[in-house]
């Protein structure tokens, strides 16, 4: 098509106004404004008007330059053209797709994106016509104008390709980070000089749906950088995509080296894992976190219960290890509610039928991505025989306390309950007299046959008696009864202790 249009048929400007063309350029979505040669705004139709908010023509200005001046009108990329556009068509020469901003009169806040192509009509060798059609890009321009904000600002690396050429024309900084790159690296640089599919299994499916415009699943790649001289391992992703009326294909990239190198670190940890796993002097287990089945345990676990193999699988807790019932429920619960057990004491029967007391910890763990439990076992048996072995000798001296100072039985006191919860007093204790009367003699050192007979009672009397001091003193030996006793001021008649 011709840049002129020849209207030889037309004797006059004012005829072509008049002429049934007009009408249908009045129908036209895009605006039509028409100048004189010397640039004299002549004519509009409804759709140009619209576009700048006004209903007559004069209100658009008088001339291109009233009008470039009311509207405020500025190009959008002015160093594109030496020469201005209006100059340009009104010297005879069109011109395609050039985009102004404008300003609506009145209207700070209405700023407004009209893309024009300039058209040159003649009407004789003398006299032609300019002919400026618009089209309002205000929308199309907000949303580009979003897409570049979100394109750049998104910190996911991406590229846009342009699929006539194959050329990078947009890179955001994400991209440019992950890769070390500038701009001037990779702008105007097309895909054979930066192969974003290279080592790809698909790579040709992926070149050939580019060059279809057709969508890219994601796949693995090596992007090299030669002016940088790394490789980066990627998943790349093609989406296509419109960018100021060309056709492109987003390039969008997940840069993996974060993710082998997070791989690579539990790698190592878990193998540093299993080796102190297995090291520890410490029996050590790991269970099921839903049941206590033991899934692995260590040699220190195997010799701490008297085994010489490994558990299997398939092996549960109870069978391996058997703790009581409430000491697993105990454990379970715990860990079902995110706490961890530390130090808890529990009984065993390991077999061959030793009785071993145990300190038992347990916590969550995540071993090659799955929940397990992990259980220490302290063997403490040794010490709580000792203690035992103390209380005992202690009990055994204390059969005949009255001899003893309230200071050695305070002392002897401290140490037989150094590992116990402190008894339960209460501020009185209610005694018959006859109770009351075999505890002070109990302080005093006797033994039940001598009590029996100085209070004249047969000896399974007496025994009965002291079964009921101990329920109602809240103890279970002598030698307790004679010190809460003491500390409560029960260890002396009450005529006695009156008369002192």
């Amino acid at each position: 098509m011709s840049d002129q249009i020849a209207i030889t048929d037309l004797p006059s400007l004012d005829d072509l106004f008049a002429s049934p063309l007009s009408q249908l350029i009045e129908e036209m979505k895009e605006g039509v404004l028409l100048l004189d040669h010397d640039g004299a705004l002549r004519w509009a139709n409804r759709a140009a008007l619209a576009m700048h908010d006004v209903e007559r023509v004069d209100a658009l200005g008088a001339s291109i330059d009233e009008y470039r001046q009311r509207f405020q009108v500025r190009l959008k990329t002015p160093h594109d053209y030496p020469i201005p556009p209006a100059v340009q068509l009104l010297a005879g020469m069109p011109f395609d797709n050039v985009v102004f901003e404008i300003m609506l009169p009145g209207q700070t806040d209405q700023l407004r994106m009209h893309r024009s192509r300039g058209r040159v009509l003649s009407l004789d060798s003398s006299t032609h016509v300019a002919a400026l059609i618009v089209e309002d890009i205000t929308e199309l321009a907000s949303a580009e104008e979003r897409f570049e904000k979100s394109f750049n600002i998104n910190p996911a690396p991406a590229l846009i390709c342009r699929l006539n050429d194959q050329h990078f024309i947009r890179a955001n900084q994400g991209f440019l980070d992950m890769t070390g790159l500038s701009e001037r690296d990779v702008l105007g640089k097309t895909l054979h000089e930066l192969d974003v599919f290279a080592g790809a299994e698909q790579r040709e499916q992926a070149l050939r749906r580019l060059e279809e415009g057709l969508t890219i699943t994601p796949m693995e790649a090596v992007l090299h950088c030669e002016s940088t001289g790394i490789s980066r391992c990627v998943v790349v992703a093609g989406q296509p995509i419109e960018v100021n009326h060309e056709t492109c294909m987003l390039l969008t990239f997940t840069d993996l080296e974060p993710i082998r190198r997070a791989q690579n670190a539990l790698r190592r940890s878990e193998a540093q894992f299993s080796t102190l796993f297995h090291l520890s002097p410490v029996p050590t287990a790991l269970a099921d976190h839903h049941t206590l089945s033991l899934l692995e345990v260590n040699e220190a676990f195997n010799s701490a219960l008297g085994h010489d193999t490994r558990v299997t699988a398939t092996e549960s807790l109870t069978q391996y290890a058997p703790l009581p019932a409430a000491v697993r429920r105990r454990i379970l619960s715990a860990l079902a509610s995110g706490d961890t057990i530390s130090g808890l004491e529990s009984n065993v029967i390991v077999p061959g039928g030793e009785y071993l007391t145990w300190l038992i910890s347990a916590t969550m763990v995540s071993v090659d991505e799955q929940d397990r439990v992990l259980l220490t076992l302290v063997d403490i048996t040794e010490r709580k025989r000792s203690e035992a072995e103390l209380f005992a000798a202690i009990d055994t001296v204390m059969q005949d306390a009255s001899w003893f100072t309230r200071t050695l039985v305070d002392k002897l006191a401290s140490v037989r309950h150094a590992h116990r919860p402190e008894p339960v007093m209460t501020s009185t204790i209610s005694l018959s007299q006859r109770e009351r009367d075999v505890l002070v003699l109990l302080c005093q050192g006797r033994s039940d046959k001598r009590i029996a007979t100085e209070l004249s009672l047969a000896h399974s009397t007496v025994r009965n008696y002291i079964a009921s001091l101990y329920r109602k003193l809240g103890v279970h030996s002598r030698s307790e009864a004679i010190i809460i006793a003491r500390q409560q001021g029960l260890d002396v008649a009450p005529e006695t202790k009156k008369s002192s």
